[in-house]
């Protein structure tokens, strides 16, 4: 989760971030000072404290943790983890602010319909909602939050870090395509395949596909379902399955790719992206053709026609067009890749995103 580190690493110096967590994971990589992990205590106390935080009656991490800092605001992240800390913050009498990222906005009301409630709950104790962009904001204010409540704040990138490298190809080469993305159905990745079957008598295609699917079931199928969309494609030989990949791995293989592309989809289960994935973010940066979809906030993050090209959800023949007019149009991409870095540069800059968040602590804690 580099998105999140991002918003603890580039906090103006002034503040001092604590984080309570119940694990921690590749610390060699994200070094963030002021963690307290929850796992450190005994079990039985571990345990008993998830009980009473899945309630959502008190999380003694987050007690402890606030009144050993002095902290002044708590920043929970998901919807569902503010309202579990709802009772914890008006204990320990911290200012509450919290960011929704997708899957607690579309996902979780609709499968437990009890979570329409509970956010309802949380919207009258809440100081400050924070989201990716104006589409979740609208579902945010359709689940009973006060617009005047919710602040939309983009999700950074390391701008700085990520090499702008304009792409070109050349007909007669190999179209080197990439995709990235976990194996779930939101991710639209069997429409991208279909897709990619469609042209592949007009060009050599060469697609890389990083990703793979969790231990749930639903992600299993969705991984049948992406390997019979090949086979039946007759992608065999055209395409590379990396599985999961750390995210350097990524970017280099972003470096030696055409063009990326990220047809998310609204899944069955509701499920969405909710804002926008942030792999669109750094590839836009990184200087690489994108195509996606009117899905979410992702029409913020590319703008269609300008930046990169969008398709319906679900709509093969919109990718296929797409694809088309970027081989077609081969010598028209270095206008809309450097107007893609510049949106990038100028919304999604961790470093600017980082003092933003900063002045909104402050309005927050100041109210």
């Amino acid at each position: 989760m580099s998105w999140l580190y991002n918003q603890v690493h580039y906090l103006p110096d002034e503040f001092k971030s604590h984080i309570a967590c119940s694990n921690t994971e590749n610390l060699d990589l994200f070094k963030v000072p002021g963690i307290h992990n929850h796992k450190n205590t005994s079990k039985p106390e571990a345990f008993l404290n998830l009980i009473m935080r899945k309630k959502g009656w008190l999380n003694k991490q987050v007690l402890n943790v606030s009144r050993k800092t002095d902290a002044q605001l708590l920043h929970s992240h998901f919807g569902h983890t503010a309202w579990e800390n709802m009772r914890t913050a008006r204990k320990a009498g911290l200012k509450h602010v919290v960011t929704f990222y997708g899957q607690d906005v579309n996902y979780l009301p609709v499968q437990r319909p009890i979570w329409r409630k509970r956010y309802r709950e949380l919207f009258e104790h809440i100081d400050g909602v924070l989201c990716e962009g104006s589409f979740m904001k609208n579902c945010i204010i359709e689940l009973g939050c006060h617009p005047d409540k919710i602040t939309v704040h983009h999700l950074g990138v390391e701008i700085n870090e990520i090499e702008y490298k304009p792409r070109s190809w050349k007909p007669g080469t190999p179209l080197k395509v990439l995709i990235a993305a976990s194996f779930r159905e939101k991710k639209g990745i069997p429409y991208a395949i279909r897709a990619f079957s469609a042209i592949q008598d007009k060009v050599d295609l060469e697609i890389t596909i990083i990703g793979d699917s969790s231990r749930e079931e639903h992600s299993k199928t969705e991984k049948q379902m992406i390997l019979h969309e090949i086979s039946k494609g007759r992608l065999q030989e055209k395409v590379k399955l990396l599985g999961f990949q750390p995210h350097h791995r990524m970017m280099e293989e972003a470096y030696h790719h055409h063009l990326f592309i990220s047809p998310s989809v609204t899944a069955s289960s509701g499920d969405t992206e909710g804002g926008a994935p942030i792999s669109l973010i750094e590839m836009a940066a990184s200087g690489m053709p994108l195509i996606s979809t009117l899905h979410c906030d992702i029409p913020g993050v590319i703008l269609h026609g300008k930046t990169g090209l969008l398709a319906n959800e679900r709509d093969t023949e919109g990718l296929v067009a797409h694809l088309s007019w970027l081989i077609e149009y081969y010598d028209d991409w270095e206008n809309m890749l450097q107007k893609g870095r510049d949106h990038i540069q100028q919304n999604f800059d961790a470093r600017i995103q980082g003092v933003k968040l900063g002045e909104y602590y402050k309005s927050i804690i100041n109210q």
